[in-house]
């Protein structure tokens, strides 16, 4: 199997680049939406099985979740672009070091975070939900969290070792270990919640024991002789050299991440205050009895796991193009690199364009699928907001496919400070201004329009850095025939 994976390698550098994305791209797809899809389930067990009201919780969570993966996501995706380039040098020492100074990392980080989020739970929460959510919202939150950060440190290692184990030419078994997950945390959901009686508390719990039967088979890869890429007891020392080089290239998913929970903070906070004030919302206090602003902050948690859906799936062809990326810019083959960039955009972009399709004309479908609108007015309340919301969020949502796949080839070459810039525009640059400035005058409707508005203005600014990249990449390889 170590041969297999060596020869996996060198084709990186030499086979069809179509064939090449396809092979590394639909099992990363699948990786990807099945990840996606952990936030799904639970969202459709707890809807069905706890509420409309748990949803609100959980969509509590999501900033605080996404602070905890965005450390996991810059030791994951940092080391696996650079485990490419050095496998695409021909250093195959160097990966397994970058893999061993990878894995001490998330240990360190997981820890760390699995205790002050515990210790400081109620505060965190609090701050999250603007300090207008429910007393019972906040209750289903902290439930929810306490498990989930108990497991913490399985999170970060499973997440991480699954990237190193697609840029080590294993894009096929790191797909079958996140279906792996994903489907123990489809059996165990129902099992937890409806059988055990253990609520919201048995979601998280099914989280948690999926991924640690993930991470077992991760690490049984990791020690086997078979493997291409093993686990060296020399590697696993702190390098600085390696640690920075790691945290550079991981620290635009790392604020991109970090980012995103904090404008998913203040959205909640805006649709907490003035949800329902706006004359184009579809409820409010005058039509409805009980927390209006729970209502839209449950709807806004169940557009961003759809939303969150179709980005994974795009993100899945950008994890297709990394090793690819990664490894002919390690060996200077330029054009093959511009080519493929070429293939992922159009890929992602179709992908994008069929989610806009979706949102646009079936948004009281997918809002079924989370809430059944049978279960009472608030309920209900909830499908009509969620309806209305997706049909505006999507508008420009074709264009978001190129915008992803710009962003993260900047971080596939090595150029960590583009990476990081164009990680930001979007959610700091333009969405939360546009947040602190639309919602008090058009209520929830100018909280889901902040959004297309400001993915129309960061795709401007991706497309421009790209076209000037693409351009340097393009003498670079003139320059290399003239040598020749």
């Amino acid at each position: 199997m170590a041969s297999s994976a060596h020869n996996s390698t060198i084709s990186l550098g030499s086979d069809s680049l179509g064939k090449l994305l396809a092979r590394y791209a639909i099992p990363a797809i699948i990786a990807m939406a099945s990840s996606s899809l952990y936030h799904i389930i639970d969202s459709i067990f707890i809807g069905h099985g706890v509420g409309g009201t748990a949803i609100s919780g959980m969509a509590i969570t999501l900033p605080i979740m996404n602070i905890a993966s965005a450390f996991g996501a810059m030791v994951g995706i940092g080391a696996a672009a650079r485990i490419s380039i050095r496998l695409g040098e021909g250093n195959k020492h160097a990966a397994e070091r970058i893999l061993g100074n990878a894995v001490m990392l998330n240990l360190i980080l997981g820890v760390s975070i699995m205790l002050v989020f515990l210790f400081f739970l109620d505060p965190i929460l609090l701050f999250f939900s603007g300090g207008s959510a429910s007393e019972e919202t906040l209750e289903y939150a902290r439930d929810f969290m306490e498990i989930i950060m108990f497991g913490n440190i399985i999170t970060h290692l499973y997440l991480g070792l699954n990237e190193q184990l697609r840029a080590s030419g294993y894009p096929r078994k790191a797909m079958f270990i996140m279906l792996t997950a994903i489907a123990f945390c489809a059996i165990l959901n129902p099992l937890f919640i409806f059988v055990m009686g253990w609520g919201i508390r048995g979601s998280a719990w099914a989280t948690v024991v999926a991924q640690s039967i993930a991470l077992a088979i991760q690490l049984h890869h990791y020690t086997s002789d078979k493997s291409f890429l093993r686990f060296r007891r020399t590697a696993f020392r702190l390098d600085r050299a390696i640690v920075g080089a790691i945290l550079s290239i991981g620290m635009a998913p790392f604020l991109l991440n970090v980012c995103a929970s904090f404008v998913t903070r203040f959205m909640n906070t805006a649709l907490l205050k003035y949800g329902g004030t706006g004359a184009w919302d579809v409820v409010s206090a005058a039509t409805f009895e009980g927390n209006v602003g729970d209502i839209y902050v449950g709807a806004n948690g169940v557009m961003n796991r759809v939303l969150l859906l179709f980005i994974m799936v795009a993100q899945g062809f950008n994890q297709g193009m990394q090793p690819i990326v990664g490894y002919n810019y390690g060996a200077k083959q330029y054009g093959r690199v511009l080519t493929v960039l070429k293939y992922t955009i159009i890929c992602a972009t179709c992908v994008t364009t069929l989610a806009f399709l979706i949102g646009v004309f079936f948004p009281r479908e997918v809002a079924a699928l989370f809430v059944d609108s049978s279960n009472g007015v608030a309920d209900q309340a909830m499908v009509d907001v969620v309806a209305q919301g997706l049909g505006v969020c999507m508008l420009v949502f074709p264009l978001v496919g190129f915008q992803v796949v710009a962003g993260s080839f900047f971080q596939y070459i090595g150029k960590a400070p583009l990476a990081m810039f164009l990680s930001t525009t979007r959610q700091l640059l333009f969405l939360l201004p546009l947040l602190l400035v639309l919602p008090p005058r058009y209520g929830a409707m100018g909280a889901w329009a902040s959004m297309p508005l400001a993915d129309s203005l960061s795709v401007i600014v991706a497309a421009v850095l790209l076209t000037l990249q693409i351009r340097k990449l393009k003498r670079m390889e003139h320059d290399l025939h003239f040598r020749a």
